[in-house]
């Protein structure tokens, strides 16, 4: 492999994870996403091709950004996308390669995602209750994307396989203790998320957030937890049972900012990057790919945007401005 001086931001972190949107589309219309008619979709010729992605992971991975996670939209719904795992899982330097899906195809796609690279899965699902689930996803989909997830954990090389659960106020205190009991009594380890102002509908409020503290206390009080040692640039502080049957995780941006030691960039699915999920400004990449940048122009590029990364974002402080994408149009 060629190697590269490693990519560092302004601020002195490392970076070392890039997260690969594959494509704005989905097939769930979540309420804390996009509205119920959905979003203008890019067209075709405007998303990143398979070998424009491999070329840009390996350009990466020269740079010590070896953990590569593709997301959406819902990346399952982009055509042949385990042809494009197994094209990044064969990049040298490309140490970690794990997916974020809302598990609807996954049952269909598991063994050829597996069988192709995959080694890491999040399955986002926001309730065990078939008719709250359909009331924010606004797809009556839950026994399906649990047949996606029962499908997946007959993968052992798979591991870990995370729940990913979007805390609401007024609709999450309700699923604390069932997701516990979830994690309790299965190898998988459940995460809740604090709503974060990426809303389509811009409806985000700091009173609808319910944090990560409120969910530990709700979950504490029936089932003692103990927190574990927190990796470097980890998103999630983890705590195991204390009888130790099981492990849940709080990611809390909002509350608990853990922008410090930050490591991510993100790539759109046109190909522009992002240095941090709220920037306001984005630096375009396919446009110097397609018109025949050589892999040095294309580094400085890259340098540049990463140099100028934001020392942290914020959300919940006064003049703070929503970006004008949405979550399912940057990529989680």
């Amino acid at each position: 492999m060629t190697a590269r001086e490693p990519l560092h931001d302004g601020h002195g972190r490392r970076i070392g994870d890039v997260r690969v949107s594959v494509t704005d589309r989905c097939n769930f219309r979540c309420q804390y996403c996009m509205p119920a008619e959905g979003l203008p979709w890019l067209a075709r010729a405007e998303i990143l091709r398979f070998e424009e992605i491999a070329r840009l992971v390996r350009l990466l991975a020269q740079m010590g950004v070896g953990d590569v996670r593709l997301t959406g939209g819902e990346p399952l719904v982009r055509r042949e996308l385990p042809a494009l795992v197994a094209m990044l899982a064969a990049v040298d330097g490309v140490d970690d390669l794990s997916l974020t899906t809302n598990g609807y195809l996954l049952e269909r796609d598991a063994q050829a995602l597996v069988a192709a690279g995959i080694r890491r899965v999040n399955v986002s699902i926001d309730s065990l209750q078939r008719d709250r689930f359909f009331a924010l996803t606004r797809r009556d989909a839950l026994p399906r994307v649990l047949g996606g997830l029962e499908a997946l954990a007959r993968h052992p090389q798979v591991h870990p396989i995370k729940i990913n659960a979007v805390a609401l106020r007024g609709f999450t205190e309700q699923e604390a203790l069932p997701f516990a009991q979830f994690a309790r009594s299965t190898a998988f380890q459940v995460r809740f998320i604090e709503f974060m102002p990426l809303d389509a509908d811009r409806a985000w409020s700091r009173d609808a957030v319910l944090t990560g503290e409120e969910l530990r206390a709700l979950i504490h009080a029936v089932h003692p937890l103990e927190e574990l040692p927190r990796e470097p640039s980890s998103t999630a502080r983890v705590f195991r049972f204390r009888d130790g049957r099981g492990e849940i995780g709080f990611v809390s941006p909002v509350s608990e900012p853990f922008c410090a030691d930050c490591n991510r960039i993100r790539l759109t699915a046109e190909g522009k990057l992002r240095t941090c999920l709220f920037s306001l400004h984005e630096t375009d990449l396919r446009g110097p790919l397609r018109e025949g940048a050589d892999d040095d122009e294309l580094e400085e590029l890259i340098r540049d945007a990463v140099w100028r990364k934001e020392l942290k974002h914020h959300v919940g402080e006064p003049g703070f401005r929503q970006p004008p994408r949405t979550m399912s149009a940057i990529g989680g």
